[in-house]
C-alpha cells in the first residue's frame, strides 16, 4: 500500500517510448474504480502497450483476469502458419465461459448502478474517516488512493514491530470481533472496500478498526 507519487507513471511510460521499450501496466490491484477512476492510469493520461487486469473484472465473484495489448502488438502475432509468428502459449482455463460472463455481468452492474458516479462521495467519507487515525498511538503512516488506503502500524518509536508481534494480526481479529474483516499486510491494515459499500458500512468498518487500535495491548 505504497502509491507512486503523481506523475511517476506517466514519467516512466514516457521513457519507455522514448527508449522504445514496450511498458506495462498492472491494474489487477487498482482497475475497476479502486482509484477512483476506471483505471489509474486515466488519472496520468497513460496508454500503456499492456495492461493486466483481474480480481474487480468478475466483482470478485469468479477467478477471471485478462490481459489487455495495442493493436501493433496483437498483430506481430499474425502471420501464415509456416512464418512460425503464432503465440502458442496459453492456460488451461483461458476463455473459461462462466467466468467471463461473470466477467460481463459486473461491468454490466457497473453501467446500470452508474458504480463510478458514486464512488466521490465515499472516497470523500473515507478520507475524512482517516483522519481521526492521526495521532493515534501505533499509527505511523496513513495512506490512501482513491477507495484504496492502508494505514501503518509501528512503536511508539516509529521502528517497525518484529514480526513474531503479529501486530496486524492482532488488530485484525479485533476488527473480527467487531464483525468486520480487515486483512493485514505485515503491520499495515489494509482497506479495501466494496465499491457496493454505503455509508454506513464505510462508517462501521473505520470506527471498528479505530476502536481496534485504541484498544491495542502490546
Amino acid at each position: 500500500m505504497l502509491p507512486y507519487p503523481k506523475g511517476l507513471l506517466k514519467a516512466a511510460t514516457d521513457l519507455c517510448r522514448k527508449k522504445r521499450v514496450l511498458s506495462i501496466v498492472d491494474e489487477v490491484a487498482t482497475g475497476f474504480g479502486r482509484t477512483g477512476s476506471m483505471f489509474y492510469c486515466e488519472q496520468e493520461q497513460v496508454s500503456p502497450d499492456f495492461m493486466c487486469l483481474g480480481k474487480g473484472l468478475s466483482g470478485g465473484y469468479l477467478p477471471v483476469a485478462a490481459t489487455l495489448t495495442t493493436n501493433d502488438v496483437f498483430e506481430a502475432f499474425l502471420g501464415e502458419f509456416g512464418l512460425k509468428r503464432q503465440f502458442y502459449h496459453g492456460h488451461t482455463y483461458t476463455g473459461n465461459n462462466l467466468g467471463c460472463a461473470s466477467a460481463l455481468a459486473s461491468l454490466e452492474v457497473f453501467e446500470i448502478e452508474r458504480t463510478l458516479e458514486h464512488l466521490p462521495r465515499k472516497i470523500e467519507l473515507l478520507k475524512e474517516l482517516l483522519e481521526g487515525f492521526s495521532g493515534l498511538r501505533y499509527v505511523w503512516d496513513v495512506r490512501r488512493l482513491g477507495f484504496m488506503a492502508g494505514i501503518e502500524l509501528r512503536d511508539k518509536d516509529g521502528k517497525p514491530f518484529d514480526y513474531g508481534m503479529r501486530v496486524g494480526f492482532k488488530v485484525a481479529r479485533a476488527c473480527r470481533d467487531m464483525g468486520v474483516f480487515l486483512r493485514p499486510l505485515g503491520d499495515t491494515m489494509v482497506i479495501m472496500l466494496p465499491l457496493c459499500a454505503n455509508e454506513t458500512h464505510i462508517e462501521r468498518t473505520l470506527n471498528s478498526l479505530k476502536l481496534a487500535i485504541e484498544n491495542l495491548s502490546i
